[in-house]
């Protein structure tokens, strides 16, 4: 692969949104989807992708910027600074002086050679010396292709099971990992493209949906569910909503606005396997016809002071 930051077009010092928002542009330009009759397109998709994941990776983007790997994540030459004698680039090669004090009945620098590069088989011919030719490396796997694939929050939460569709046009259920949020990946063995070395790889990269009234924090799911007024003050069964359905919740008679019930078990999924709890923050609704309420109220105030615990 070529450098990645060419690759999406942006420059070294590109910030993370910057490198991001360039990726989204070009996969949706180049999606399989979108070009079925474009090999072309597909494997510069798959360009694409390796780029994007190795520069998404703070760690990864520290050390290609470093030099330690190259555009593809593999360890860059391990002889790389060890001097001219090694194509070190010009740096200085192994000089007499830097064995100053080794004598021949110290050292022999046929043994030390032997101990770094395995000298001695060289000595028997064997492939491992220097000079000796190096065996052809093994075929090539076909590329990777990547994938997004948006899942409702309820079904994140939960872990259902999702379908996607592949390049090639079948489908497959996926079964989501523990913890899954926005950015996890999942690798599909041998759903790439054909290579000489075999298929390479699908990667899926997951995007969780928005709810309309369902909100993560952390493990858990916090909703605000509006009471009635008289269910707080005489207490009620309420139907709750939950990402696996509703329930029944008990309001305790007297229960104000703002109190926080917790529904064990009904959160989101863990990396553990487990799952979270939903926390249910209770809103008291007020009728929209008041005209009654405040008949009933005539002449009545609450000599209570509810802000006394903010020193007011």
């Amino acid at each position: 692969m070529s450098d990645p930051y060419s690759t999406l077009g942006v420059a070294r010092t590109a910030t993370e949104a910057e490198i991001k928002s360039a990726y989204r542009k070009l996969a949706k330009e180049l999606h399989p989807d979108r070009n079925k009759d474009n090999p072309k397109a597909s494997e510069r998709f798959s360009e694409v992708t390796r780029a994007y994941d190795l520069l998404s990776d703070k760690a990864k983007r520290g050390q290609f910027d470093r030099g330690e790997i190259d555009a593809d994540g593999n360890p860059a030459n391990p002889f790389a600074g060890m001097g001219g004698g090694f194509g070190g680039g010009g740096q200085r090669g192994f000089r007499p002086e830097d064995f100053q004090g080794v004598g021949s009945g110290d050292m022999d620098l046929g043994d030390l050679f032997e101990g770094l590069f395995g000298g001695g088989a060289a000595r028997r011919g064997t492939a491992s010396g220097f000079g000796s030719r190096r065996p052809p490396p093994p075929p090539r796997k076909g590329a990777d292709i990547g994938y997004r694939l948006t899942v409702p929050f309820v079904d994140a939460a939960a872990r259902r099971d999702q379908r996607i569709t592949l390049a090639d046009g079948r489908t497959i259920d996926l079964k989501l990992p523990a913890g899954v949020e926005s950015g996890t990946q999942m690798r599909l063995k041998g759903k790439g493209q054909d290579g000489p070395g075999g298929k390479g790889d699908g990667l899926v990269t997951v995007d969780v949906a928005s709810h309309p009234f369902f909100r993560r924090e952390g493990d858990h799911i916090r909703l605000d569910l509006p009471i009635t007024l008289d269910e707080a003050l005489r207490g009620a069964k309420v139907k709750c909503p939950t990402v696996d359905g509703p329930v029944m919740l008990t309001i305790q008679p007297g229960t104000g606005g703002g109190t926080v019930m917790r529904l064990k078990g009904k959160g989101w999924s863990t990396k553990a396997g487990s799952r979270g709890d939903q926390l249910v923050a209770l809103e008291i609704q007020l009728p929209d016809d008041r005209a009654e309420l405040e008949r009933r109220l005539q002449g009545w105030t609450d000599p209570g002071n509810p802000r006394e615990k903010l020193g007011l």
